[in-house]
């Protein structure tokens, strides 16, 4: 599925000549993230209130996807491909850090 959402990015960018240098596409990810970022800030009162997210949330955080996947496609990434490593890494962690915490459990030397 990630495979034809790059595909899909990558042919809606091209129709709307939406390709730009990998330095301008790092930058407007860093602002898309900002606008993110601002959009929690003010819905939850600067931390003071729960965060809900509201109908504003789905399109700025579409809007940051769909720069990772033309960051992607511009670098001849495959997204699904480098998610899936990730995935895979984080687990193998995850597994490890858990069974060197209950080695040691409840006399841990």
């Amino acid at each position: 599925m990630t495979g034809d959402l790059q595909a899909r990015v990558a042919q809606s960018a091209d129709v709307a000549e939406l390709h730009a240098p990998v330095p301008t596409l790092l930058l407007e990810l860093q602002t898309l993230l900002g606008a993110l970022s601002a959009t929690v800030t003010a819905g939850t009162d600067r931390g003071r209130r729960p965060f809900r997210p509201d109908q504003d949330w789905a399109n700025r955080l579409g809007e940051l996807a769909y720069g990772v996947f033309s960051l992607a496609d511009q670098t001849a990434v495959d997204l699904a491909n480098a998610v899936e490593l990730t995935a895979q890494h984080l687990e193998l962690r995850g597994q490890a850090a858990k069974a060197q915490s209950e080695e040691g459990w409840p006399f841990g030397s």
